[in-house]
């Protein structure tokens, strides 16, 4: 990516969309700070991230893959964000009992991934986002391993809690009628 800038404002819901191979899932990387640019700056609040580990900016993040640890409970999924950053018990019990009241996922707190639906995989993977009271939401492909049914679901639950929060969210999207939804405004990567 050469001569690239972008500007979400405060509390936009703002859909990138593009052919593949554009850089969209690079940009969402570079502003997570799982990878690091070779020059230029990223600023979050306008507060230079560039150099920011990622556990140190305000940032949840959804890869497109959900990446859920087969291994822990999906409570313990929810509470990984959290538990790197140091979080304590308290703040981490609060955090928690609130994303998954906001995502109607108390019925699920003591299964671990595999026997999960796309869907809920998702939801889990919203949840653990959410649960670090991120300042910028960033959504790779949310969407794309939920059937067509769910889908319409699971946007309008990302619509509604993006007003709720007033939180900044980016989103990556391939799906026209997805980006008609969610979108305040849109990006196209080429």
């Amino acid at each position: 990516m050469k001569n690239f800038s972008i500007t979400i404002n405060k509390g936009e819901y703002f859909v990138l969309t593009g052919k593949n191979g554009s850089g969209k899932t690079t940009l969402i990387k570079l502003i997570a700070g799982i990878c690091q640019p070779v020059e230029g700056i990223i600023k979050i609040n306008g507060v230079d991230m560039t150099n920011v580990p990622p556990w140190k900016r305000a940032i949840g993040y959804l890869p497109q893959d959900g990446l859920l640890f087969p291994n822990r409970t999906v409570q313990k999924n929810i509470q990984f964000g959290l538990e790197v950053r140091g979080a304590g018990y308290d703040e981490i019990n609060s955090q928690v009992d609130k994303v998954v009241e906001m995502l109607d996922l108390s019925n699920l707190l003591k299964r671990k991934p595999q026997g999960l639906s796309g869907g809920e995989k998702q939801k889990v993977c919203l949840a653990r986002a959410l649960a670090c009271n991120p300042d910028v939401l960033l959504l790779d492909e949310p969407v794309s391993a939920i059937d067509e049914k769910a889908k319409i679901i699971y946007c309008q639950k990302l619509k509604s809690l993006q007003k709720e929060l007033k939180i900044t969210t980016l989103h990556v999207s391939h799906n026209s009628l997805e980006t008609e939804f969610l979108a305040d405004r849109v990006g196209v990567m080429e």
